[in-house]
């Protein structure tokens, strides 16, 4: 009774007052209206090997969500009551992963699908850490345990392709209808199981346009230090995750109305209070949102390098004003950033070489005499570095000169590049812009030296904004 009482004073919807919540409610092809077409074929293969071996299965999670809003999902995930020994004994390409929660990945050819065994309420008793985050937890159980375990009421519905029906234990349905996220269970006992919950629903609220229920937000400003807590591989991952939704400039909004950006990208307080700094970083992750929305690839370290750039354009002007020379200035800045966000965000080796790439070729685009111009067009990297110099551009912080100086040396050939090249050297000798942070130079005379990187060899990738 007191439980109760609680619970309509939070506004917790209390599933128990209207229906048994281990029998969910089912609905026909006629009431959820899935497309069968949109279901993967290899889904479908694996949900029907385990039934015919005398399993339960079924689609669960974002794919059933995405389903019912009538998007084609781009992964799937198969829930079943067989063990992960029993999945994998059923397909040749099968394996067992992950320590927290055990999992099996079935591939075909390229395709991966995950099949999860359902999981128990045995939270309770699982390993945790002083702040209530649980560290493992493999216990098994019935479907509408498994529904229970599931973290938002959109995400715990269960699709049958072999019966084309769907499976609602928390009201998932009703939800999507009203387009809101509303967590299962008591907000606050699930966000300290796992407080990457609290960036998953954010991510969720951008990229569906949804409402987070007033229960669900809450306790999110209060509890966001936990996600110091976590792996910094996992916040890493669903960082990307966020990033790549096509929806990044919305979820980056979402992160500070939500409170949760300070442990994660806290430079983006300094940088949005900037006019430059704010123009920049909304035209890169307008850039990347449209790249995703059109089915085309995007380079993390295109998209880390965006982010964190002003960062580093502020200590390489502090070095340069200590005296250091530009080039080293650069590498230093560079240094110093990704010592400190390789620690912050887990930055994988690979995406921060790409970054370093990027940043190193800035200086480089400033210079267009002699053979300076064709090597840097030799760069394995130059696409995105050059795309980056166009954001540079757009955003006021380089003349628009410069970047649409570079378009035209890039599509031109032979004779029109050199003519482009003596254009340049005419205006720099009569003092032209060059752009660029504030630089001290040296008289030179004679051909000006390639100082910047090497890393020369190999055409440049045809691709764009950051793609490579």
């Amino acid at each position: 009774m007191i439980k109760k009482f609680i619970r309509k004073i939070l506004g917790v919807k209390d599933q128990q007052d209207a229906t048994d919540p281990s029998e969910p409610t089912i609905l026909g092809p006629e009431e959820h209206g899935i497309d069968p077409k949109n279901v993967s074929s290899n889904a479908i293969r694996v949900t029907q090997t385990l039934q015919e071996a005398g399993f339960k299965a079924f689609v669960v999670g974002g794919a059933v969500r995405d389903l019912l809003l009538g998007v084609k999902p781009k992964d799937f995930d198969i829930a079943t009551d067989a063990t992960p020994e029993q999945v994998k004994k059923l397909f040749r390409r099968a394996f067992i992963i992950g320590r927290r929660f055990q999992i099996v990945h079935v591939m075909f050819g390229q395709d991966l699908l995950e099949v999860t065994t359902f999981r128990g309420n045995g939270s309770d008793n699982a390993p945790k850490d002083e702040h209530g985050r649980v560290l493992r937890d493999n216990n098994f159980g019935p479907q509408h345990e498994d529904a229970a375990r599931r973290d938002f009421t959109i995400n715990a519905m269960y699709y049958d392709p072999a019966t084309q029906s769907v499976l609602d234990y928390h009201g998932g349905m009703e939800d999507i209808r009203a387009k809101l996220l509303r967590i299962i269970g008591m907000p606050e006992a699930r966000y300290r199981e796992d407080p990457v919950r609290m960036l998953r629903v954010v991510r969720f609220a951008a990229k569906l346009g949804f409402t987070i229920e007033p229960t669900t937000r809450a306790p999110i400003p209060v509890m966001a230090p936990l996600i110091d807590n976590v792996p910094a591989a996992r916040v890493f991952d669903e960082m990307l995750k966020l990033l790549l939704s096509g929806h990044a400039l919305a979820c980056l909004k979402e992160l500070r109305s939500a409170g949760l950006h300070h442990g994660l990208l806290p430079l983006l307080d300094v940088v949005l209070e900037q006019p430059i700094g704010m123009k920049f970083v909304t035209l890169a992750l307008e850039s990347t949102d449209n790249r995703v929305k059109a089915g085309k690839g995007v380079s993390p370290g295109f998209l880390f390098a965006s982010l964190l750039w002003h960062q580093v354009l502020e200590k390489w002007t502090a070095y340069r004003a200590a005296g250091e020379s530009p080039i080293p200035a650069l590498h230093l800045a560079a240094d110093a950033v990704l010592e400190t966000q390789t620690e912050n965000l887990a930055l994988q080796r690979r995406i921060a070489t790409d970054m370093r790439d990027i940043w190193a070729m800035q200086p480089r685009f400033e210079r267009r005499a002699g053979r300076a111009p064709y090597k840097l067009l030799e760069h394995p990297r130059f696409r995105a570095g050059y795309d980056f110099l166009l954001l540079r551009c757009a955003s006021g912080e380089l003349p628009a000169e410069i970047g649409e100086w570079w378009t035209e040396f890039y599509a031109a050939e032979g004779g029109e590049r050199e003519r482009l090249v003596a254009v340049a050297n005419t205006r720099e000798r009569e003092g032209g812009a060059s752009g660029g942070a504030p630089k001290k130079r040296r008289p030179r005379r004679g051909p000006r030296k390639n100082t910047g990187e090497g890393g020369e060899g190999g055409a440049p990738a045809p691709a764009a904004a950051g793609d490579e």
